[in-house]
């Protein structure tokens, strides 16, 4: 069979089964059949040119019926092209309390998505999730007017944080007691390993989502057993068990966006990162040491042999006391090179005055099943005042940024962002 399932998963295939084999074996695409003429594609494939032409009818016809849903899902004034059908249908976005935040994401977090928050211990994952816990049984414009499901693989709900969060965030409580969110309408459950998260996932949750009307479902993190499970053992770095790993997240992937999209419900994951090396280290004697980045997109080729002999002209420069900047020493000229495309997807990489790189866990099989990336970013503030050599320098504080990496409802951007009792706030801090 072609990719059309992957296109259109719900698309009924079964009228078509005479011809989707030659196509098949023609190496015909859902493209293809949408670009090309049909007579075209009916002799390259060998089949009725007017059996191919119903099959693009009937792909049209789809993708018309899905992209009108999507319309109608976000508030546009659409008319469904198949049914004929004019409805009215209310933006519907849970908000993240804070009027700049929620500017960077196009009026908050869409539901029907796969979002998520991704960035180092203690900078504010969890407290963006406790924030839409809260906001998402707000009736709308904040939010969906509906109760929220939390699952947890780390720490259990902190449920003392929500509370004074409700108690202290000015959005929350100016509003009377029958329509303040309430620590009732969150329900928390906690998955210690791979198997069980699966069948909670798979046949739980969607129930549980049917039965209490859930809007919102939380998973944090994303990352934690699966690291868990295959970091353990001893053969962590085996190609078998990669490619295991990865199977399971696209497993997971395509479950959750089938559960986001029948249900209408915003499925938000915090997910954990890992350091990502740069391609030429500094020793503290001031010494260049090579060492190979954490992912290559492909074994040595002619110009990644080049890539080496420039990398090893640049530890002469560097153990001669020239200057380096990190772009430097990331292999980025190779546009196939993981160094050059992380900075893309991951949230990294693209400063060129940054020096200290993360990647976001579970890798690109993971990135692939995301709708949007929020980055939670953090950087230090020093204490303003003369140091000796070799003194440390004290941290008085914390420059917080959301970065969108990618959305799907939302263009990328930054916004400064700070922690306190109510959740989290715009910053007025430039988060450049």
């Amino acid at each position: 069979m072609s990719n059309i399932l992957l296109v259109l998963p719900d698309f009924l295939v079964g009228k078509y089964g005479h011809i989707l084999p030659s196509l098949e074996k023609a190496l015909v695409s859902t493209a293809d059949l949408l670009s090309l003429e049909a007579i075209d594609v009916a002799k390259r494939a060998q089949v009725p040119a007017g059996e191919v032409r119903k099959l693009t009818d009937a792909l049209l016809e789809d993708l018309h019926r899905d992209v009108s849903r999507s319309r109608r899902r976000y508030g546009e004034d659409a008319t469904d092209p198949v049914e004929g059908l004019k409805q009215d249908y209310s933006p519907g976005f849970i908000s993240t309390l804070d009027e700049s935040l929620d500017a960077s994401l196009s009026g908050g977090i869409a539901p029907g998505y796969l979002t998520e928050v991704v960035g180092e211990s203690a900078v504010g994952k969890t407290q963006f999730l406790l924030t839409l816990l809260l906001s998402v049984q707000l009736p709308p414009p904040r939010g969906l007017g509906k109760p929220a499901l939390y699952i947890s693989t780390e720490a259990p709900l902190q449920t003392t944080r929500l509370a004074q969060i409700l108690k202290t965030h000015p959005a929350l409580m100016a509003l009377p007691d029958d329509e303040r969110p309430s620590l009732s309408r969150i329900q928390s459950t906690h998955i210690h390993d791979v198997e069980a998260q699966e069948h909670i996932l798979r046949y739980q949750v969607p129930v549980a989502i049917k039965k209490q009307n859930v809007g919102l479902l939380v998973i944090d993190s994303i990352a934690a057993n699966y690291r868990a499970e295959f970091d353990r053992s001893k053969a962590r770095r085996d190609v078998e068990s990669f490619a295991k790993r990865s199977n399971q997240l696209t497993q997971l992937g395509t479950l959750l966006r089938d559960i986001a999209r029948t249900h209408n419900v915003a499925v938000v994951m915090a997910n954990q990162v890992a350091d990502r090396f740069t391609l030429i280290e500094r020793s503290n004697q001031g010494r260049s040491t090579s060492q190979t980045t954490t992912q290559r997109s492909r074994p040595a080729s002619p110009r990644q042999q080049q890539q080496s002999h420039n990398a090893s002209m640049s530890q002469t420069v560097a153990s001669s006391g020239a200057p380096q900047t990190a772009t430097q020493l990331l292999s980025t000229d190779d546009p196939l090179a993981m160094d050059h495309q992380q900075r893309f997807f991951t949230g990294w990489g693209d400063d060129p005055q940054a020096t200290n790189f993360k990647t976001p866990s579970l890798g690109l099989a993971w990135t692939n099943q995301l709708a949007a990336r929020i980055a939670l970013l953090k950087e230090p503030i020093y204490e303003d005042r003369a140091y000796q050599p070799g003194e440390d320098r004290s941290i008085c504080g914390w420059n917080r940024k959301a970065k969108v990496v990618f959305g799907a409802w939302c263009p990328a951007g930054e916004t400064g962002f700070e922690i306190w009792e109510g959740g989290i706030r715009g910053s007025e801090k430039d988060p450049t």
